[in-house]
């Protein structure tokens, strides 16, 4: 008995040591692997600080370059509230929009923030989509699977 108890407690401790080796060990871990064929990502911006919507943009392209989603990430950007900023034609925005756009991204705007706001859609840039509520998509594209991203 005490023969069995004894292996049993060097098996432990081997494990124990192997597991501890394994997380101090940084360059073991790479991250998580991308095993589905297709992943949807909603961005959510309620944001019109400079620094945050270029963050967005930033965190979207690095999304969308990670070689683990390369070619199987779908990403919309939803804006509502202060979010509508970004597409604002008075914004610097535009170009950074259309490179997003060029690789798939769907750029949405909630209507009630127009409407609550009485901001005009001449006022966006021309290449927005609408929703008729932020929240909305937010609901829904979550029970539809979505990662809901807030960078």
């Amino acid at each position: 008995m005490k023969k069995y108890i004894l292996i049993l407690a060097a098996l432990a401790f081997l494990i124990f040591v192997k597991t501890t080796s394994a997380q101090t060990n940084p360059a073991a871990f790479t991250g998580a692997t991308a095993k589905l064929k297709h992943y949807d990502a909603l961005y959510v911006l309620n944001s019109n600080d400079d620094k945050k919507i270029k963050g967005f943009v930033r965190n979207i392209n690095n999304a969308l370059e990670d070689p683990r989603l390369k070619g199987k990430l779908h990403v919309e950007l939803i804006a509502f509230g202060d979010g509508v900023a970004v597409y604002m034609k008075s914004n610097p925005y535009e170009q950074a929009l259309k490179d997003l756009q060029a690789k798939g991204v769907v750029l949405a705007e909630c209507n009630n923030t127009l409407k609550e706001r009485k901001i005009s859609k001449n006022d966006l840039f021309p290449f927005i989509s609408y929703v008729p509520s932020g929240n909305g998509e937010i609901i829904i594209r979550q029970y539809d699977g979505w990662a809901v991203v807030h960078p």
